[in-house]
């Protein structure tokens, strides 16, 4: 027999609540996917009545969140700057602390009307997108080695009719013809070491590993993108990593290491260092 919303969002709580933070807002987002409706409308209608079918499907969603499934796995989609964009298995789930990535390359090149930006290891294409929306005139170029990956960044470019973007398969640089030249590198790459115990907790679980992890430290695919994009920035071009909150200082010896210079590191809104940037300069011969 079936019961109102109000009703199954109680059951819903009272599951999750021993194993997420925000159990009220995680049973609504499963719920409103399952009826196709916004939370106002869960709001508005809380005597409603489920159909057999849907408290059925709610039921199981809350239960594969209770076994530590993602949100955004089991709804298909994540927002990230204001863009609603879909995410599978193949891509790791956009989060609220890579906008600042967006947000410094907006401010800081606001003055260019024309631009070409490379995001490396795109994923879902959360932060080309997110570019590419707010500055239509640029070219933005979005790689990952992933083809699984790829269509779904495709696949968001659609629905938000976001035409000035270009995707390409390969492993970082190998993605790009060597001839390309670009203004601006940015990338959110994988992070975290390959034995930290925090790979094995929340949703990172089931996120795909070769996205999160990277060596001993954490910095090997940063050690591969700091040097590789001086082929493609020249004199003068700028380049901005995400990285974990403790690898700001090694980031930034990395950069001077490679020859870049103006290096400065960037506080997410929880006052950690969260994106390093820096300017490549040819020395004089």
């Amino acid at each position: 027999m079936s019961i109102s919303i109000g009703a199954a969002l109680d059951q819903a709580v009272a599951r999750l609540k021993p194993v997420v933070d925000l159990p009220h807002l995680e049973a609504e987002l499963l719920l409103c996917h399952i009826v196709g409706k916004p939370r106002t409308w869960l709001v508005a209608w809380p005597e409603k009545r489920l159909t057999d079918r849907e408290l059925a499907g709610f039921m199981e969603l809350v239960e594969q969140r209770e076994q530590g499934a993602p949100v955004a796995y089991l709804t298909g989609e994540r927002e990230f700057w204001s863009l609603s964009l879909n995410v599978t298995e193949d891509t790791l789930i956009p989060r609220p602390e890579t906008e600042l990535l967006v947000e410094t390359v907006l401010e800081r090149f606001a003055d260019r009307p024309k631009l070409t930006l490379v995001d490396m290891g795109t994923g879902s294409g959360a932060i080309a997108l997110a570019i590419a929306k707010e500055r239509p005139a640029w070219r933005v170029i979005a790689t990952d080695i992933s083809a699984a990956a790829l269509a779904v960044a495709k696949t968001n470019a659609q629905q938000h009719g976001i035409t000035n973007v270009s995707f390409l398969q390969g492993d970082w640089y190998d993605a790009l013809p060597t001839e390309t030249h670009v203004d601006v590198i940015v990338s959110n790459p994988p992070y975290v070491a390959e034995k930290d115990p925090h790979l094995e907790q929340g949703d990172v679980r089931f996120e795909p590993r070769h996205a999160l992890a990277s060596g001993n430290d954490g910095l090997d695919d940063i050690r591969k993108l700091l040097p590789g994009a001086i082929v493609h920035l020249g004199d003068g071009g700028s380049i901005l990593v995400e990285h974990g909150n403790t690898q700001g200082a090694a980031v930034r010896d990395l950069m001077r290491h490679f020859g870049y210079r103006e290096i400065r590191t960037l506080r997410d809104l929880e006052g950690h260092e969260r994106v390093t940037l820096g300017i490549y300069r040819a020395m004089p011969i």
